[in-house]
């Protein structure tokens, strides 16, 4: 059920979730995001991720915070902007969506500065969710609140943007792209540097811990 995209990290004893880690959400090759949503559209702008022999899509990231309490996320969502919930709610809230969903962890092959980019995150706590993918426009999409969580510690990004694909593979932007920008009062940002959780998945600084989640 959980996605390797990205070489192991040191080998554990017994693996357990770390601050600092990342949740991506995504759907195995066996379902399909429903029809017009805005889940459709990702994985129809950002392609297919080839695990074992299965295409799986990653749709969404979210960061892990441990402390004494427990183990927490801080992501950013439509429904909730970008907050702070147990893990538990986390993972409620995302096997709703449609057809088979898939958990991989990821972890930074050097995770020493975990604390610091989780006090970056919730700095943006509060914010609403970028529903037009622009940086620095006082909102946040789930992808770019890593990015701008997970810096060095003189301040450089950890984490690659590019410039960001709308359309599908038929070269063509997705009803949900073009309704949602239409509405808004502008032009699909074709091109605009950003992220996305299926090429942040690729990073080369990221590890698969051994960890599952079901």
């Amino acid at each position: 059920m959980l996605a390797v995209v990205a070489l192991s990290c040191a080998r554990e004893k017994t693996p357990a979730l770390q601050t600092g880690d990342l949740i991506f959400v995504g759907y195995a090759a066996d379902s399909s995001a429903k029809e017009g949503s805005m889940d459709e559209a990702i994985v129809s702008a950002t392609g297919n991720l080839e695990v074992g022999g299965a295409a799986v899509n990653m749709v969404h990231v979210a960061i892990v915070e441990v402390d004494s309490i427990g183990v927490w996320i801080i992501d950013a969502t439509r429904s909730r902007g970008v907050d702070r919930y147990p893990l538990d709610t986390f993972l409620l809230n995302n096997s709703g969506r449609r057809g088979n969903v898939v958990f991989s962890v990821m972890r930074m092959k050097d995770n020493s500065l975990g604390d610091e980019w989780i006090a970056r995150a919730k700095a943006f706590i509060g914010e609403p969710y970028d529903n037009l993918f622009l940086p620095d426009n006082g909102a946040m999409y789930c992808s770019e609140l890593v990015r701008e969580s997970f810096r060095s510690a003189s301040g450089e990004y950890l984490l690659e943007d590019k410039p960001m694909n709308f359309k599908g593979p038929d070269g063509e932007f997705p009803k949900f792209w073009i309704e949602l920008f239409k509405d808004s009062g502008m032009e699909i940002p074709q091109g605009v540097r950003g992220t996305n959780p299926q090429d942040m998945s690729h990073s080369t600084r990221l590890c698969y811990p051994g960890i599952t989640i079901h």
